[in-house]
């Protein structure tokens, strides 16, 4: 996963001692099309609505999704290639990016779930 431009600048500030980071009271999924960019905004999913998620506390440089994320009776049949974290269910501010192992298709109405995410601090 890549940390968005808006948690690198959030995390310089918070260590270098020139602004305090809050952190979030939520995390959430968001589903993309193609890779979302530094900003997570790039080739949203027809299927938008982001997912709370958890994750296990971080060890060995890395958080696991503590959870299967799931969307039922997706809207639209599309390919889902990316996903992005954000610190709220609607509006918010992006966290981190990735790109799924395999890109996975989904017909409209079928369930998509998400079993496995890992952040690593590299």
């Amino acid at each position: 996963m890549s940390a968005t431009n808006y948690l690198e600048l959030k995390i310089l500030d918070h260590t270098l001692g020139t602004a305090a980071y809050t952190m979030p009271t939520g995390v959430y999924v968001k589903l993309h099309t193609g890779a979302p960019g530094e900003d997570a905004t790039a080739n949203v999913a027809t299927e938008a609505t982001r997912k709370a998620a958890t994750f296990n506390a971080a060890s060995g440089g890395s958080a696991a999704l503590a959870a299967t994320v799931s969307w039922t009776n997706v809207s639209t049949t599309e390919t889902y290639t990316h996903v992005s974290l954000w610190d709220a269910v609607s509006a918010g501010n992006p966290l981190y990016w990735a790109a799924l192992t395999a890109s996975v298709a989904v017909t409209a109405g079928d369930n998509f779930d998400l079993t496995a995410l890992t952040i690593s601090a590299d």
